[in-house]
């Protein structure tokens, strides 16, 4: 018989709450069976929780990740799931790589301004030294 887990046991694994756990479920990304009015999860369920989260940590979306699971369960080999998979890591490395491009001009903004705002407080403090010596 195969290990399956609860709800809980999931929650406290991954660190996650079983409101998450449930909208994965709601998403499509997790199919636990029903023992009553309980979740049980299978091995498999637990795999893709764990990739589930481990897409959400590189941005993913969920659809896109549900996309995945989709092209993986439907593959006859794994190769089409792995072209697809990393042509989205290439994406999301370009999208990343376009946003750090932006905060460093973003910072080097602020940097310049605030130099600017620096100056002109010290010119103006020196302005009223001289009316008070004056």
């Amino acid at each position: 018989m195969s290990a399956t887990f609860t709800i809980s046991d999931l929650a406290r694994e991954f660190g996650v709450t079983t409101r998450t756990i449930r909208y994965y479920e709601d998403q499509g990304l997790l199919s636990p069976k029903r023992e009553g009015m309980n979740r049980v999860f299978s091995h498999r369920d637990r795999v893709r929780l764990k990739l589930a989260l481990r897409g959400k940590r590189l941005g993913f979306s969920l659809s896109e990740i549900r996309e995945l699971f989709d092209l993986y369960d439907l593959a006859k080999d794994e190769r089409r799931q792995l072209e697809a998979f990393l042509m989205r890591l290439e994406k999301r490395r370009a999208l990343l790589e376009q946003q750090r491009e932006d905060i460093e001009v973003m910072l080097s903004e602020i940097t310049f301004f605030a130099n600017q705002c620096r100056r002109l407080l010290k010119v103006e403090a020196e302005g009223k030294g001289e009316k008070a010596a004056a």
